[in-house]
Order: structure tokens, then C-alpha cells, then sequence
């Protein structure tokens, strides 16, 4: 039988119970449960169902997981550019390698050797030039431009020995900063992917039911696991509308179930502020045009796991 069939019957049952004057308190009603329906945003074959209707679960049970792989390369690739993007990232802050400051640091001592012997060279040929005939001017030239030519490419090498220390630019090293934290983006999404082709139970409950069967292909979103925690189960009943005004939310009512010696205690958690018509089939003289208010009342833990949904109940108002 369908869910709308029967919560129509209870409704019917609810409505010519209310009306009966010899239990002007009392009120048929049924169990009704919010489901929580645990499904992954991902899709994929169901690999693994580790629950069964009728489980009782713990809040981060797992309850089941997609098959894996897609995700798993996913987030290997990510990792490989994350760990790329870090290298260059290090490699353009200390700048060059250490072989490559050393062969600097040789040039530089070669160059200074030989600005050493330009220099010594051209203060020789200075002094012969004051002496008649001893040097020419272009032997002076020459020396000259030797010593200044070595000079120049001290400075240059210098120049480059302190650039290869200092490392990248700062726009590059930015740019580099930037495309990191690019990549951890990646590879955090792709680890949450990942981590949401294993589902667990979200709170403690009942498995009311299992929609798929290991191996079958499930669409993303679309719900594997229904969950009821007791927190969720509640008694729905329809009170007339000569009686709605004296409740008020908060106040408790008692509730009898068949098969069970005890009534329980419930609080009224809600009381409908729209008026519902009686259902049209049990209409008669006696009931057509009268209005019923829907209200819901709510239990311990304890108490709600004993409750089953669809199962009938018997109201007692707090009148």
C-alpha cells in the first residue's frame, strides 16, 4: 500500500475519532518519521554497502562507497603539479645552484688576476712614456684599454654573482606564489572529491532502507542509504477545529500504541496554522464542512525508537 493511501485511511480514522462526542479528548493519529537520505555528490558503480535495513548506526558509521578510481587518479595528478609547482617555487627563491656560484666566484678570481696584471702593465708603460723613446702612445693605448676592459668585466661578473644569489625576481617569484596556491586549491578539491565516494552516517539511527544494490551505477546526489534517527520520529494527528485553540506548543500529550501497556509522553512541536478540510470520502451530514488542524509531537530519543512509522496511535489532548 502506498505511504499516501495509508496516511489518507489514518487521516479518515483521525477525523471520525475526533468527532466521536464520547472521547472528546482523544484523537486518532500515526507515527510519521523525516528521513535522512545519505547519498555522495559524486556518481559511480556502488562498490561497497556496509549496511542492511534495519541496521542501527552511529553517527560516522560508515554506511557505503563509490568505486574509487577516477577520483584516486584525480587526485595523484593534482599532487605530481602541486609538488612541481613547489620545487619551482623553492628553486626561484634561493636562485642558483651552488656549483653554478662557485664557477662565478672562479671567473671573478681569474678576472682579478688579470685586472691585477693590466693594471701593473699599464703603470709600466706610463712611466716609459716619460722616458724619450723608450714605449710608443699606442703601447700606452693599448695597456690602457687592456686595464679598463678587465675592469669592466670584474664589475660584470660581480654584478652577476650577487644576482644569482638574490634568486628570481619578485614578480616571478609572485606569479610562481600564485599558481602554488592554485594548485593546493586543485589538490584540495580533488581530495574532498575523493573523500565523498565513502559516505557515513551523518547521525545516530535506523537504516529504514538501502535504494541501491552493490554494483549497480548511482547518479550523483541521488540517495543510497535512508537513515532514520530517533530525534526524527514523531506522532501526526488532526484536531478539530473546536478543540485547536486550547493547545499550545510545548504542552504534552499522551499517547497510547497497541501492543504497548505504558502511554508514552510527547510534546506538541508544532501546530498547523492552515485548516484542512475532512477528506471528501467519509463526508455526511453529521461531519461535511467541518475543519481539522494538523499538529505533531515529538519524544525522547528513547521513547521515539520504540515508535515505527505508519504505525496508528491514540492521541489524548491536554484538555
Amino acid at each position: 500500500m502506498k505511504p499516501s493511501t495509508i496516511a489518507f485511511i489514518l487521516t479518515s480514522l483521525t477525523i471520525l475519532t475526533a468527532c466521536n462526542p464520547s472521547h472528546p479528548n482523544y484523537v486518532q493519529g500515526y507515527v510519521e518519521g523525516d528521513f535522512v537520505y545519505v547519498a555522495s555528490p559524486q556518481s559511480g558503480a556502488l562498490q561497497t554497502l556496509a549496511v542492511s535495513r534495519g541496521a542501527i548506526v552511529k553517527a560516522g558509521d560508515p554506511l557505503f562507497s563509490l568505486e574509487l578510481s577516477p577520483e584516486k587518479d584525480t587526485l595523484e595528478q593534482a599532487e605530481r603539479r602541486l609538488s612541481e609547482g613547489r620545487a619551482n617555487l623553492a628553486d626561484a627563491r634561493k636562485g642558483k645552484r651552488e656549483p653554478e656560484i662557485h664557477s662565478l666566484e672562479a671567473q671573478i678570481k681569474q678576472t682579478r688576476a688579470a685586472l691585477d696584471y693590466s693594471a701593473a702593465e699599464l703603470e709600466r708603460q706610463e712611466k716609459l712614456s716619460r722616458v724619450p723613446g723608450a714605449s710608443s702612445a699606442d703601447d700606452l693605448d693599448k695597456a690602457r684599454a687592456t686595464h679598463d676592459e678587465d675592469a669592466a668585466r670584474l664589475a660584470q661578473m660581480e654584478a652577476d654573482l650577487e644576482t644569482a644569489r638574490l634568486g628570481a625576481r619578485d614578480d616571478v617569484v609572485a606569479a610562481l606564489e600564485a599558481n602554488l596556491r592554485a594548485l593546493e586549491a586543485v589538490q584540495a578539491r580533488s581530495q574532498w572529491e575523493l573523500g565523498q565516494k565513502r559516505q557515513a552516517a551523518p547521525q545516530a539511527g535506523v537504516v529504514f532502507d538501502t535504494l541501491y544494490r552493490q554494483g549497480e551505477w548511482v547518479e550523483a546526489g541521488r540517495p543510497v542509504v535512508a537513515l532514520l534517527p530517533p530525534q526524527n520520529i514523531k506522532v501526526r494527528a488532526f484536531v478539530p477545529e473546536s478543540l485547536v485553540g486550547a493547545l499550545h506548543q510545548g504542552d504534552h500529550m499522551t499517547v497510547h500504541v497497541d501492543g504497548v501497556t505504558n502511554s508514552i509522553t510527547g510534546t506538541i512541536s508544532f501546530i498547523s496554522p492552515q485548516a484542512e478540510y475532512t477528506p471528501p470520502v467519509i463526508y455526511s451530514d453529521e461531519n461535511r464542512g467541518k475543519l481539522v488542524f494538523m499538529i505533531e509531537a515529538v519524544f525522547d530519543p528513547e521513547t521515539a525508537a520504540q515508535l515505527h512509522p505508519g504505525q496508528p496511535v491514540e492521541v489524548k489532548l491536554p484538555l
